[in-house]
């Protein structure tokens, strides 16, 4: 029997750097078993260059990826989505859509990397440390047995991984 793709959205204000590595990540990581997405509350409209330059750095294709709005998400032929992640403490506090069919949802804030100032190195740095920090998050939510927890025990976990180092 083939197992389910589950998709999960990942969801912040601009949708140019968190929620973009965060997509990048999931799809590159998960072998198929999740589809992910990103989107924003307020679409900067184009995905920072640190953002795709990180993705590059660690081998995961950067084509594709634009800064979009989450009601894209909401509308009619939509994906159906199982999870929807907030990855900044804006859009966690922000009034979501309804999403079709109740995903299960979960804050794991990051950083902000686009609002670091100083050298190219540093703000490098911060892309990279935001990615780390969401791939180990993607990692454990990776290894969850989804088919097998209840869904109380599940949002549980989804929600404990948000505070994962």
């Amino acid at each position: 029997m083939p197992q389910k793709t589950y998709n999960v959205l990942f969801v912040c204000t601009a949708n140019s750097a968190r929620s973009v590595l965060a997509e990048g990540l999931m799809n590159h990581l998960s072998g198929g078993r999740f589809r992910a997405y990103s989107a924003g509350s307020h679409p900067r409209g184009e995905v920072h260059p640190l953002a795709l330059k990180t993705l590059a750095d660690w081998k995961i294709p950067t084509q594709g990826f634009r800064s979009k709005s989450w009601e894209e998400f909401a509308a009619a032929g939509a994906p159906p989505l199982d999870f929807v992640f907030t990855v900044c403490d804006n859009a966690a506090g922000e009034v979501c859509p309804i999403w079709p069919g109740q995903p299960m949802t979960a804050h794991w804030g990051v950083s902000d990397p686009a609002a670091v100032q100083g050298t190219e190195a540093e703000q490098a740095k911060a892309f990279y440390v935001a990615a780390q920090l969401l791939k180990r998050r993607i990692e454990l939510m990776l290894a969850l047995p989804l088919e097998t927890l209840d869904s109380i025990r599940l949002k549980s976990e989804v929600s404990s991984i948000g505070s994962a180092p």
